[in-house]
């Protein structure tokens, strides 16, 4: 089964959480876009999605999903998303496609969140994976400095700006131990948006494609 393989199975598997007459969360990425695909199997039987990128936003309106304003609605029974890495407690890094804020917002609203990966996803330490940090642009610099304090190495990544206007930093070189304290330390610095730590809101239910088929983990 090769890697992509894996996303879709994970990604098709998250349909059970799905209710009928449902408003559903929506994340971003490679598996989330297999997620959609099947999602839109049932889109008469959904009330439509609300969406954590503009390039989810237009797939699913593509595929005839009807997509609500996240303002427009009191709560989710269910998101589904992917992620970067993700551990043993269900705390993952997210923010490789550079969504982390609008991902963090609609995790929030969302009584339960289901996180679709492939194996390769799974981690025992945070940390291989650049944690991505999204920064008003003003304060880049800032918050680069503060961040080489808590022990990273911070890259400006290039030529991306976020669906809110801003800019990524990715942090290298960071073995994430503590993610709940370190989420909170980043988040506390004036100039970030947000973190593409979730672990104080983690995953509730963990589908993983492998080889020998999806593995849940609760």
């Amino acid at each position: 089964m090769t890697q992509d393989e894996m996303k879709k199975a994970a990604g098709w598997a998250a349909l059970e959480y799905v209710e009928a007459g449902s408003i559903v969360g929506v994340g971003t990425g490679s598996t989330v876009n297999h997620f959609i695909d099947a999602l839109a199997t049932m889109k008469g039987k959904i009330k439509g999605a609300v969406s954590s990128s503009v390039a989810s936003t237009e797939k699913l309106k593509e595929l005839g999903i009807e997509v609500f304003d996240c303002n427009d609605v009191a709560g989710l029974d269910v998101y589904v998303d992917g992620a970067d890495e993700i551990n043993g407690k269900n705390e993952m890094i997210k923010g490789g496609g550079a969504a982390l804020t609008r991902e963090k917002i609609v995790a929030a609203i969302s009584d339960k969140f289901i996180c679709i990966v492939d194996d390769t996803k799974q981690v025992d330490v945070l940390g291989a994976f650049p944690l991505p940090v999204e920064v008003i642009p003003m304060a880049r610099s800032y918050v680069a400095r503060e961040l080489v304090k808590l022990g990273g190495d911070p890259a400006y990544r290039h030529g991306v700006t976020t669906d809110n206007g801003n800019v990524i930093l990715d942090v290298h070189g960071m073995k994430i131990t503590d993610a709940k304290e370190l989420e909170d330390k980043i988040n506390a610095l004036p100039g970030v948006v947000t973190v593409g730590l979730f672990a104080h809101r983690g995953a509730d239910v963990l589908l993983v494609g492998a080889p020998e088929g999806v593995k849940k983990f609760d």
